[in-house]
């Protein structure tokens, strides 16, 4: 997918947000579980922080918001020291599925990525669920998997983003890497990148098949969560310099 998002494409990232958002209503039972991929968080975190997100975006697009603004200035609808449950995720859900049908695509709005365009949201937003209804899964001992088209596209939403992430720019620049590749190739689709990590931390990526000092090979969907550090490298084919890869894989998660 490129970052032009068709109707057709967007009433596709729609359906799976609603999808996605009912998955991870109903793994939130037991809300004092913890999460091992959140360190610190429980289940009551981890659905107060999605439920949030959601807000956020119904709060910048509604408002056609010009200026940065974080999740955490957006009301959250929650009395004061009060987590989020599956209802009040799943009520957040419904207020951004209208939004997302209801707004124009090429609305000019804040973005922390690339596209000032309303058409950013729900990408972001399907895999802001995606790697969390993960987090649930894992820590509820359950094998996390994304379809591989959803998790190709993830992947590439993922690296079109990456270079804006300011706060995983320092982290970046000062592995000391500069120039260093890393190859991804999808086992189960058609998907292979390289990501080249630029000066101060700046990364760029291009599509297809190419040499890299470290290589990793597996499933779309192990790719995404390795991506987000959801996955270890010890679980894919890893070729080249595994200390390289593991450590950029270490810095660059969000």
């Amino acid at each position: 997918m490129t970052d032009r998002v068709t109707d057709h494409d967007a009433r596709a990232l729609i359906s799976r947000i609603e999808t996605e958002s009912a998955r991870l209503a109903a793994l939130a039972g037991d809300l004092s579980v913890p999460v091992p991929t959140c360190p610190g968080w429980t289940f009551a975190e981890l659905i107060t922080h999605v439920g949030q997100t959601h807000r956020w975006a119904v709060h910048v697009l509604r408002g056609q918001v010009q200026e940065r603004i974080w999740s955490r200035q957006v009301p959250s609808d929650l009395a004061e020291g009060r987590s989020g449950d599956a209802d009040w995720l799943m009520a957040g859900a419904a207020e951004l599925l209208d939004t997302l049908r209801t707004t124009d695509p090429e609305l000019a709005v804040w973005t922390w990525g690339p596209d000032r365009r309303a058409s950013w949201w729900p990408r972001r937003m399907l895999f802001e669920l995606v790697i969390h209804r993960a987090d649930a899964e894992l820590a509820l001992g359950i094998d996390p998997v994304v379809p591989a088209e959803v998790a190709i596209d993830g992947v590439e939403e993922f690296l079109h983003n990456l270079p804006y992430a300011s706060w995983v720019a320092r982290p970046l620049a000062e592995l000391g890497v500069e120039g260093a590749t890393i190859h991804l190739h999808a086992s189960d689709a058609d998907g292979e990148w390289t990501i080249t990590q630029g000066p101060a931390g700046k990364i760029s990526w291009a599509p297809g098949h190419a040499k890299g000092d470290a290589a990793v090979q597996g499933t779309a969907s192990d790719l995404l969560l390795l991506l987000y550090g959801r996955r270890s490298p010890e679980a894919l084919t890893v070729h080249g310099d595994r200390d390289l890869l593991t450590r950029w894989l270490a810095t660059a998660a969000f």
